[in-house]
């Protein structure tokens, strides 16, 4: 089958290679993908800036939207046909205290698709029924794909920081988890909201604005502090969302996000801090890390998605087939769309 591998460790040191079609094993299914997300993640491997584990060769992706094809004969509740998608934690060791709470995105022997497993931009994924989700009637694979991000941003905001109806979130980054946030953050009853980005966000952010952003700012051309000094008391942010991925903005953060504050750090960066945290201490601020989902979590987006709740399409930038992967990557990461999405051969 074709498929999209990171196969080195230099900048761009991935294509489509014609690879061996994963083989059904006992208490696993066999998903045709139909359409799959581009995660920043994903274009971070692209130019080999990640900052976790990688397993060369792999495929990437991990944002699955499909069809069941083959069930083993040990597997009951999933057919043939069935519309699925498909949570990232590939395996998990079932045996932690964290996967025996529920907390398996945090199980120290996670591997993940589309990092250390093969991931979905290709023709067919092995996955066990634990990762499966039905797609609601009326969703399309296509927006099915954003299903994972969203999630993402529904962990951060919902289940790992607490938004108040009226409260002041300062999101610091326009690219897809920053998008996200900001719709889940309105759906929590945000009072400002206001979305930090750069010049090659210019794009991004004005779309922000159309569909819920209260305030938009280029960090090169504005200080954000100025702004927030503007509104309700003038102490600061009640959240900051660090969706950037630059280890700097966690400075930022502190400067922005008011005494007795949250902050919640989704980003992922490699980068040494190089500041000092006592502001954290004297804030006395609460920050959080923010790492995948689980289960509930998936089940709540697919939820929103079905009733309309969130609106997929407004961030949907573009849907691309495998065989214009590099296009898709460029889009996202010259700041042309907030989120692509590929399509898979049938």
């Amino acid at each position: 089958m074709k498929a999209l591998v990171k196969f080195g460790t230099d900048d761009g040191d991935v294509e489509i290679r014609e690879v061996s079609a994963p083989v059904l094993e006992p208490g696993h299914v066999l998903v045709r993908a139909r359409a799959v997300g581009v995660c920043g993640s994903d274009i971070h491997m692209w130019r080999n800036r990640q900052s976790w584990e990688v397993a060369l060769p792999v495929i990437l992706g991990h944002e699955t939207a499909g069809v069941i094809e083959q069930v083993a004969d040990d597997v009951t509740g999933w057919a043939v046909g069935d519309r699925v998608v498909c949570e990232t934690a590939a395996s998990i060791c079932g045996e932690c205290a964290l996967c025996r709470t529920g907390r398996y995105n945090l199980c120290p022997h996670r591997q993940g698709y589309g990092a250390i497993r093969d991931g979905a931009f290709g023709e067919l994924l092995l996955a066990e029924p634990r990762v499966l989700h039905h797609i609601p009637e009326g969703v399309s694979f296509e927006q099915a794909a954003l299903t994972e991000p969203f999630a993402v941003a529904y962990n951060a905001l919902v289940e790992r920081a607490t938004i108040r109806p009226g409260d002041t979130v300062v999101i610091q980054g326009a690219g897809a988890i920053g998008a996200l946030s900001m719709m889940i953050a309105r759906l929590q009853g945000a009072g400002q909201i206001i979305v930090l980005g750069t010049p090659v966000d210019s794009g991004r952010l004005a779309t922000l604005r159309e569909i819920g952003a209260d305030h938009t700012v280029d960090i090169t051309q504005q200080d954000p502090s100025e702004l927030l000094a503007t509104l309700g008391d003038g102490l600061g942010a009640d959240l900051v969302v660090d969706a950037t991925g630059v280890s700097r903005a966690l400075a930022q953060s502190l400067e922005l996000v008011r005494p007795l504050g949250t902050i919640v750090k989704v980003g992922w960066g490699p980068e040494p801090l190089g500041f000092s945290l006592d502001p954290l201490v004297a804030k006395a601020v609460t920050l959080h890390g923010s790492f995948s989902h689980t289960w509930t979590t998936w089940e709540r987006v697919l939820g929103l998605f079905a009733t309309g709740t969130l609106d997929t399409t407004a961030v949907l930038g573009g849907v691309y087939p495998l065989s214009e992967w590099e296009r898709a990557f460029d889009d996202m990461e010259a700041g042309r769309n907030i989120k692509s999405v590929m399509t898979m051969p049938e």
